[in-house]
C-alpha cells in the first residue's frame, strides 16, 4: 500500500535507476539520481526544519526542480512552488499566504530570493545536492506521513487581489495519477513533453506520472512554443509520446501553421484543458496526426488538476464543442440545481466535485474553505464534503457531462440571461477570427468582444446581427495582437477590462 508519494519514487528507481526521468534542453537526470537529490538535500532540511512545516521553493525550469520539490517531501515537509519570473509583489504575496519560514532556490534564483525581503531562511539546493544522505534522520522525518498527510500548496487566483493556497494531500494526488494514467494507459515507454510551469497545477502530471509508471518527462524551454518548427524538432529529438498541454500551447502550433512544414512523428496522445478547446485548432491537428488519441480533461485545483476527461471520437469542425465527459475514477461529480437538487438530464447546474481527490482546502484561510467545501445537499446521512466548482453544467442522456461556462460569466443585458461562453463560440466560427475574448462592462451596459486574426471588425458586426439577437451583439469589437494571458495560460480578464472606455 502507497503512503505517500515517496514510495512511487523509491520503487520506480529500484526498478529503473538509470533510466531518465526527466529531461531539459541541456541536461537530465537519471531516476536513482533523482532520488539520491532528494535524499542528500532532504537530510539537510530535515536536520534544520521541523517536521510538517510548508517550504517555497523558487526553481527555474530545468530538470532538477522537481527532485527539489520532492526533498521537500522527503523532509517531512510540504512544498510551496512559486515562479521567479512573477512580479516581486505577487511573489511576496504567495509567501505571505503560507507565512513561508524557510524557502529552498536554485543557485540561479538567490539573488531573487534575498530581494523580497524574505526574513526567514533561505537553502541553495546544490550546495546540498551531494550531501551524505542520512537514512535513520529520513525515516523519522516520514514517521507522521500519512496519505492525508499534505503534499503542495498551489496558487489560484482570488477574487479579494491576493492569491488562494490551494493545498492537496498525497492521497489526492496519487488518486489523481493513477486514475489519468490508467485513462492514458501510460507505461514506462512514454515520454511526456511538458509545457506547463512548473509551479502551475498542470505540472503534477508531468511530474509525477514518471514517479508512478517510469515514464519520462522533457521538460521544453518556455521560449521555444513560439517557434513550432523548433517545438517539433524537439518533440522528435526525444521521441515525445505523449502530451499534456494547456489549450492555449495546443492551440498556438496551429494557429502557427506548424504543421504545413513538419510534424511531431512520435506522438500517440495529446491531451488539452484549462479552458474551451476551439474546434477548428483541434481539426488541424487531427488532419495532420490522425492516428493520435485526443482527450479533453475538465477540473479545478481544488479538485487535483482534473476530473472528468473525454475521448474525442468526432472529427471537429468550427462549430465543435467538446463535452468534457465522464469522472475520472476515485472521483463524483454531481450537477445541482440552485434550490439544491440534483439536475435531471439535460437540466444545468452547478458542476460540484466530491471523492478522495478533494483537496484539503485553502491554505490559512478557513472561511474561503468553508464557502468553496461544503456539506454535500443531496446526503443527509452523513458526512460527505463536495466543492462547488462555479462552472455551470449538465448531464446528457449518456452520462456525459457538458460545460455551460462559468456562473459568473452568466450576464443580465436588456432583460436577457447571456452566456458570455455563447459570443466567444459564435466568434470563433469567424472566418479570421483566431481567438477571442467577451466581457461585459455593467455600469455602461455593454458587450465587449476583444479577438485576434486578420478579420475585420464590421464583418464580425454583421456576422453577429445575422445569427445571434441584437441583445447578443457586441457594440464594442476590439482587435489585439495577442490576447493577454496570465502565466498558467488562461486569459488575463484583469488586462482586458483595461480597455473599458
Amino acid at each position: 500500500m502507497y503512503i505517500s508519494v515517496l514510495d512511487w519514487l523509491d520503487e520506480t528507481a529500484k526498478k529503473f535507476p538509470e533510466k531518465p526521468a526527466f529531461f531539459d534542453d541541456k541536461h537530465s537526470v537519471s531516476f536513482s539520481r533523482f532520488q539520491e537529490i532528494t535524499k542528500s538535500i532532504g537530510t539537510c532540511l530535515a536536520s534544520r526544519i521541523p517536521a510538517g512545516s510548508p517550504v517555497v521553493c523558487m526553481s527555474g525550469r530545468h530538470c532538477d526542480t522537481p527532485a527539489y520539490f520532492l526533498s521537500i517531501v522527503r523532509a517531512g515537509c510540504f512544498y510551496a512552488p512559486i515562479d521567479s519570473t512573477m512580479p516581486d509583489y505577487r511573489l511576496r504575496q504567495m509567501i505571505s499566504v503560507v507565512d513561508a519560514k524557510y524557502m529552498l532556490v536554485d543557485r540561479e534564483n538567490y539573488e531573487k530570493a534575498t530581494q523580497l525581503g524574505f526574513d526567514g531562511e533561505i537553502f541553495i539546493a546544490e550546495d546540498m545536492a551531494d550531501t551524505p544522505a542520512d537514512e535513520a534522520l529520513l525515516s523519522k522525518a516520514r514517521e507522521n506521513m500519512n496519505e492525508q498527510a499534505p503534499l503542495y500548496v498551489i496558487f489560484t487566483s482570488g477574487s479579494t487581489g491576493v492569491p488562494k493556497g490551494v493545498i492537496t494531500s498525497h492521497q489526492s494526488l496519487m488518486c489523481y495519477i493513477d486514475a489519468v494514467s490508467e485513462v492514458l494507459e501510460v507505461d514506462e515507454t512514454d515520454v511526456f513533453g511538458g509545457q506547463a510551469p512548473l509551479d502551475y497545477i498542470a505540472a503534477v502530471r508531468d511530474i509525477y506520472l514518471p514517479l508512478y509508471t517510469g515514464a519520462s518527462t522533457v521538460i521544453i524551454p518556455k521560449n521555444i512554443f513560439s517557434m513550432p518548427n523548433e517545438l517539433f524538432s524537439m518533440l522528435n529529438e526525444y521521441k515525445v509520446t505523449a502530451l499534456c498541454w494547456s489549450v492555449a500551447g495546443v492551440s498556438l502550433p496551429a494557429k502557427l501553421n506548424a504543421f504545413s512544414e513538419s510534424k511531431p512523428e512520435y506522438l500517440k496522445k495529446v491531451v488539452f484543458s484549462g479552458s474551451v478547446m476551439p474546434g477548428k485548432y483541434l481539426r488541424i491537428w487531427q488532419d495532420a496526426l490522425p492516428e493520435v488519441t485526443y482527450i479533453n480533461q475538465y477540473g479545478p485545483t481544488e479538485a487535483t488538476a482534473s476530473c472528468t476527461y473525454h475521448i474525442v471520437d468526432e472529427i471537429a469542425d468550427d462549430a465543435t464543442v467538446l463535452p468534457i465527459g465522464k469522472p475520472y475514477k476515485h472521483y463524483s461529480v454531481t450537477v445541482i440545481t440552485p434550490d439544491g437538487k440534483k439536475a435531471d438530464v439535460g437540466e444545468t447546474g452547478e458542476i460540484c466535485v466530491s471523492g478522495p481527490c478533494l483537496a484539503l482546502g485553502y491554505y490559512g484561510n478557513a472561511e474561503k474553505t468553508a464557502q468553496s467545501f461544503v456539506q454535500n445537499p443531496l446526503n443527509s446521512n452523513f458526512r460527505e464534503l463536495i466543492y462547488k466548482t462555479g462552472d455551470i453544467g449538465s448531464f446528457d442522456e449518456n452520462g456525459v457531462l457538458h460545460f455551460h461556462g462559468r456562473a459568473d460569466r452568466q450576464i443580465k443585458h436588456m432583460g436577457h440571461r447571456i452566456e458570455l461562453e455563447e459570443i466567444e463560440s459564435t466568434a470563433k466560427a469567424i472566418e479570421g477570427v483566431s481567438d477571442c475574448c467577451s466581457l461585459y462592462q455593467k455600469e455602461k451596459e455593454l458587450l465587449y468582444l476583444f479577438y485576434t486574426g486578420e478579420a475585420d471588425k464590421k464583418a464580425i458586426s454583421l456576422y453577429f446581427r445575422a445569427n445571434l439577437p441584437a441583445f447578443m451583439s457586441p457594440r464594442k469589437i476590439i482587435p489585439l495582437e495577442e490576447l493577454p494571458t496570465l502565466p498558467n495560460g488562461k486569459i488575463d480578464m484583469t488586462t482586458l477590462k483595461s480597455y473599458f472606455k
